[in-house]
């Protein structure tokens, strides 16, 4: 039984550029929204530049995430594209942007200007520090965001220089995943009350926002988080082992409950009633000493015997995989997390949509398209645009 999916209906405009706020326009679209992504004539997204090169010469991760999107070119700059854009923004529910904060006003498309066309308008503006407070003006991307938010000073080995947090888009995926939220939140509000809403987010405060209880705590004792390399601060043993091939396994032990597990795993269930060690006060105050000893255990075995004795005594232990044990590894054909899918360069893998849903599942509808290939149909459909006007616009560079 299909069922239309949730977001059929929902016209969004997807004007910024990279990843942040493109992304927020990916999940909805996953979940049927048509989104437009509205491109910069000749040049499109810088995105379709970034990465991995394909042999359509868009890269990799344009064809992955700029996923279900239509691609219209307009220079919102020029008075026509302007103007074209106010009328697709009339027959829009949700505009995407990610430009320095101001820009769209000195275009006259910022969100007073456009809520004067169509009330209901929900507008994220996702920048480096929000639109407003001393920084605001400031360029910004992922990296400064980790940097500035207090993640990067976290990630590397203790004393050592700050590593990067895993990906370097993590700000930017993040912040879009607030964004579609954000938006979410903004077109129920739009539907009950008529008035749409700015939603308005830094990069660096969707990674704040995640930093468990290190505000909390600093504010109440003044403790400042450090750098613990794979450790983490308030449990232990709770790191990355290395095993007797090489590989390396994730171990979580975080009650006094699973050390006394880990100790019979270990054949030491002696360790789980020595007043040393059997309440996590002791084994943090011995953190090196702890670890030296799960160490020591992880590193006499293969890694799949280590997993095994790991999961005989329900002690939370897994790989720590590379992208190619991650195409191996069945719970993840399971699940279906990876998609094969056609695209002009020929069939790639993308990481498939989620969250799964029982009734109306996300779909995929094609890889990302070339610069402009909507672009006369949206012009026709939504805007009026005649076969001369569009000759026209295209040949003045405006689309």
């Amino acid at each position: 039984m299909s069922h239309e999916p949730p977001l059929s209906g929902i016209r969004v405009l997807d004007i910024a550029t990279f990843v942040a706020a493109p992304f927020c326009g990916t999940v909805l679209s996953e979940f049927g929204a048509e989104v437009i992504k509205i491109e910069q004539p000749g040049k499109g997204d810088p995105l379709r530049r970034f990465g991995t090169p394909s042999d359509c010469g868009d890269t990799y991760v344009w064809l992955s995430e700029a996923r279900n999107k239509k691609s219209v070119t307009l220079d919102l700059r020029s008075e026509r594209g302007a103007a074209l854009f106010r009328e697709l923004v009339r027959q829009s529910d949700v505009v995407l942007e990610n430009f320095r904060p101001g820009t769209l006003e000195k275009w006259g498309l910022g969100f007073e200007a456009l809520r004067e066309i169509n009330p209901k308008l929900v507008m994220l503006r996702i920048s480096a520090y929000g639109q407003d407070g001393p920084l605001r003006d400031k360029p910004g991307f992922a990296r400064i965001a980790h940097g500035f938010s207090g993640l990067a000073y976290l990630a590397g080995e203790a004393g050592r220089q700050p590593v990067m947090p895993g990906s370097t888009s993590l700000a930017d995926y993040i912040s879009g995943l607030w964004g579609a939220l954000g938006v979410l939140l903004a077109l129920r509000h739009a539907e009950a009350t008529g008035h749409g809403q700015v939603v308005d987010i830094g990069l660096y405060e969707s990674v704040f926002r995640l930093l468990d209880e290190m505000a909390t705590v600093f504010a109440k004792t003044g403790f400042v988080r450090e750098r613990l390399g794979a450790d983490t601060v308030n449990v232990v043993p709770h790191s990355h082992y290395q095993t007797a091939d090489g590989k390396w396994v994730a171990l979580a032990c975080s009650s006094d409950k699973m050390f006394e597990r880990l100790a019979q795993a270990m054949r030491r269930p002696d360790l789980a009633t020595d007043p040393r060690y059997a309440a996590m006060a002791g084994r943090l105050a011995r953190r090196e000493e702890v670890n030296g000893m799960v160490a020591d255990w992880i590193g006499s075995m293969p890694v799949e015997t280590a997993l095994a004795e790991c999961e005989r005594y329900d002690v939370p232990c897994g790989p720590i995989y590379s992208i190619s044990d991650i195409f191996a590894d069945p719970q993840y054909r399971a699940r279906g997390n990876i998609a094969e899918v056609p695209s002009r360069a020929g069939p790639i893998a993308v990481p498939s949509a989620i969250p799964k849903m029982s009734r109306t599942p996300p779909q995929f509808k094609h890889a990302g398209v070339a610069l402009g290939a909507h672009t006369d149909e949206v012009l026709t459909s939504l805007a009026g645009a005649t076969a001369a006007a569009l000759a026209a616009l295209r040949n003045d560079g405006v689309i």
